[in-house]
């Protein structure tokens, strides 16, 4: 048997690695999402690195096609923290995605490979692929009506007392094990109002969860018949962990839906997955609240996939009314992280291929929303944190970061969020194994760090597309394949720091169209990093990095930039900076107006994107996350009519 390398022989690939034509490898669809696609295309060969794959996609049935972004020539990129032993080498292929498409719908997409130097293999796909829709529970399946402990009033049937009674048929005591009436796929569990709560260390626990007060579901959905746990509708649905570690454990389970419950008080709410044990696969959790919890919702196994977590309320334990992070006194000890103890870990925290993480409101973690920093990744692209979407989440007061890539191989698409009080960072990316990772439309306001985009520990394949940044992005691990435009970074002048650093480890990078607001009284604003070409900067020496005072300055210099703009805050209709003498401040992001001012320096200032701004609404894109004249984005859950985060 040969041995194979993502997809043609080894020998083959040997023969080709250091030629300049393309040798093709096999074509990977990654898991759909409902609004987004991934693709993968591993080569050999292209050691001159012109070859490049034009998209173009349509609606299955429609006559006209539309261009899409091209895919990311990937490979060679060294990705490494020596500190864990972590040293990766990208392989050399093309991945990338097509953005903002429209959910339960079939396109028909079509990839186009070519290289001055030749092509080898098949040199042209053409796939239909349909995006995902929101799952929902099974029309046709049987409902069983579940009970609290204690419940007096009139039952519907069939009846249960607690979930584990229902979904295995439980008993009390020892007999808590025993499963003989199993619930199956397409069933409902229709939970009525009242308070479940595991009574852990009475033997005979009403709700069947003696000891540890953990209820473990394994049970077996599939997606067109998944297994729902929802609430009646009569009333708030309430599993209280009374102080336990793990209130739901499901790590063995395919296709649930937890739809419009609250947990509280425990440690983990749902466990979904340990690495190299076992996790997940298509779990939905919609519509709850989790109240004082240390974790929501938690998987680091590879092979989980196809989360939905969305329109959910995420309460954690951190302190409410000052940003703590490690920057508080007493912290730092010796350069290394010190005494801060956590409460709340993180929110939503997920790997593997497929998820969606989306419209939730979170407040009061350590950080909201990650990848798991898995370290390698898989050598099966069905087990890699690939195809992830997180968007419109609302994210207020975290300790740490606001979202973190940190794990990501391929295709990560984070847009459309809200964060306000960071301590460390706001979107990082440390490391992620190739990409793409697209960050846009994001919003950042009160990162005191100056760390707005965390790329460290050397990721590669990051796209930094329409962000609207109070505060400055600062950071100077070198990074390589990293792209800006259509960006504001305001700087709240802070003493003795600027506005921007990049930081190129190779000569894959570009930056432009984007806008400035440096802080005054600093002479080095711009600070810059890249090889001489053909070389590599992994390492810099302090005499590697330039710095500038002037964009003029910077751009005469590097030939970046050439249609970027310095900007002040009176692009904005009404918006002030964070205070940066009061870092562990916290700022509501309702006292907050991101539009920008018609007819100011930021409007019509950008550059087209495909499938990121063609909707533009005047004589080009504009800069930042908000298009004028276009509606607001709905941060958090869409069922909350209040405002979760204000004063």
């Amino acid at each position: 048997m040969r041995l194979q390398l993502f997809g043609f022989p080894l020998l083959a690939a040997a023969a080709w690695s250091a030629q300049n034509a393309t040798q093709a490898g096999k074509f990977h669809v990654e898991h759909p999402t409902l609004l987004n696609l991934g693709f993968e295309w591993p080569i050999a060969g292209d050691a001159n690195r012109n070859a490049s794959v034009a998209v173009r996609y349509r609606k299955a049935g429609d006559a006209a096609w539309r261009a899409a972004l091209p895919l990311v020539r990937i490979g060679g990129e060294k990705v490494y923290r020596r500190r864990e032993h972590l040293d990766y080498t990208v392989p050399d292929g093309f991945a990338g995605s097509i953005l903002n498409l429209e959910p339960g719908t079939e396109y028909e997409c079509d990839f186009t490979l070519t290289d001055p130097d030749g092509v080898a293999g098949q040199s042209r796909h053409t796939v239909k692929v349909r995006t995902r829709t929101e799952p929902q529970p099974y029309a046709g399946g049987r409902t069983l009506h579940v009970y609290p402990p204690g419940w007096e009033g009139p039952r519907q049937e069939p009846s249960f007392t607690g979930i584990l009674q229902a979904y295995y048929g439980a008993g009390l005591g020892d007999w808590s094990v025993v499963w003989e009436r199993r619930a199956q796929p397409g069933d409902t569990l229709l939970v009525h109002a009242g308070l479940y709560r595991p009574e852990r260390l009475s033997y005979i626990d009403p709700m069947m969860a003696p000891f540890d007060g953990s209820m473990s579901l394994t049970l077996q959905g599939t997606p067109d018949r998944p297994i729902t746990i929802k609430a009646a509708g009569d009333g708030e649905v309430i599993f209280d962990g009374a102080g336990n570690h793990r209130l739901f454990d499901v790590m063995a389970s395919r296709y649930h839906i937890f739809d419009g419950l609250t947990f509280r008080n425990t440690d983990v709410a749902i466990f979904a997955g340990q690495k190299e044990v076992t996790g997940a696969v298509g779990l939905t959790v919609k519509n709850c609240r989790f109240e004082h919890v240390g974790f929501g919702v938690w998987t680091e196994y590879a092979g989980s996939s196809d989360f939905y977590i969305a329109d959910n309320l995420f309460i954690g334990r951190e302190d409410r009314f000052r940003l703590i992070g490690w920057t508080y006194p007493g912290i730092m000890s010796a350069g290394i992280y010190g005494s801060h103890l956590l409460q709340s870990y993180y929110a939503v925290k997920v790997y593997g291929p497929g998820h969606v993480i989306a419209h939730n409101a979170i407040a009061y973690f350590h950080d909201a929303i990650a990848i798991s920093t898995y370290g390698t990744p898989e050598a099966d692209p069905e087990r890699r944190a690939s195809s992830i979407d997180i968007y419109n989440n609302d994210m207020h007061v975290f300790n740490d970061d606001f979202v973190e890539t940190d794990g990501g191989v391929h295709n990560i698409r984070v847009f459309q969020n809200r964060g306000v009080n960071a301590a460390h960072g706001g979107y990082s990316s440390q490391p992620v194994f190739g990409g793409p990772v697209y960050f846009y439309r994001n919003l950042l306001y009160h990162v005191p760090s100056g760390v707005a985009f965390k790329f460290s520990a050397k990721p590669a394949g990051l796209f930094v597309y329409h962000n609207t940044i109070i505060g400055e992005h600062i950071i100077r691990d070198p990074y390589t394949n990293v792209h800006y435009r259509n960006n504001l970074f305001l700087g709240r002048d802070t003493p003795g720091r600027g506005i921007i650093a990049w930081a190129n480890a190779t000569g894959a990078y570009s930056t432009d169209y984007n806008g400035f607001r440096p802080n005054r009284g600093v002479k080095e604003q711009y600070a810059w990093l890249a090889p001489k070409p053909g070389e590599t900067i992994y390492e810099p020496a302090k005499d590697d990095w330039k710095t500038f005072a002037t964009l003029a300055e910077f751009r005469a210099a590097t030939g970046q930039e050439m249609h970027g703009i310095e900007v002040d805050f009176d692009i904005f209709e009404n918006l002030v900076p964070p205070d940066p003498a009061r870092r562990h401040a916290v700022y509501h992001a309702m006292d907050l107006n991101f539009r920008l001012k018609p007819g100011g320096k930021a409007v019509d200032a950008g550059e087209r994107i495909p499938t990121i701004n063609e909707d533009f609404a005047g004589k080009a894109p504009d800069l930042g996350a908000w298009e004028t004249g276009k509606p607001e984005p709905h941060y958090g859950p869409r069922w909350l009519t209040w405002r979760p985060f204000y004063r």
